[in-house]
């Protein structure tokens, strides 16, 4: 289990959209919950992925530790990325945020099925020099 997620790693730390949705499954939900953001499917998947690298162009997550009960795989880290261009309403400061991550992920014929993407969006918004509130009222 860990192996795909690290696999799935690499491949969003490089941008790689078609290398990473080969490691999902056809029914994969991907959740962003401090973006509010959920996508179904390996179409919004890939359509989710291709517009977040958008924002995020040199998006990079390190996982640093893990844990499974089997079923599900708990993951932590750190992301780091840049907010760029008028995204969410706002206007960055082009500075590279550094964020604690944490992911939970299951399973399903040997790919992933699921993944929920937790970080604070108040200090990426911080780090970004942008207004939560106004990223929070677009999203």
């Amino acid at each position: 289990m860990f192996g795909l997620a690290q696999a799935l790693a690499e491949a969003k730390s490089r941008q790689d959209v078609p290398a990473a949705m080969k490691l999902l499954h056809e029914e994969m939900v991907l959740e962003a919950p401090a973006f509010g953001s959920v996508a179904r499917g390996t179409e919004e998947n890939a359509r989710a992925l291709t517009g977040f690298f958008a924002v995020f162009p040199d998006y990079e997550v390190e996982l640093e530790g893990h844990a499974s009960d089997g079923e599900t795989l708990v993951c932590w880290g750190t992301v780091r990325m840049t907010m760029t261009g008028p995204a969410y309403g706002v206007t960055p400061n082009g500075r590279r945020a550094e964020l604690p991550v944490f992911i939970t992920f299951t399973f399903k014929d040997d790919l992933i099925v699921s993944e929920r993407f937790f970080f604070d969006l108040a200090a990426l918004c911080s780090q970004s020099g942008v207004s939560t509130d106004k990223v929070l009222a677009v999203r």
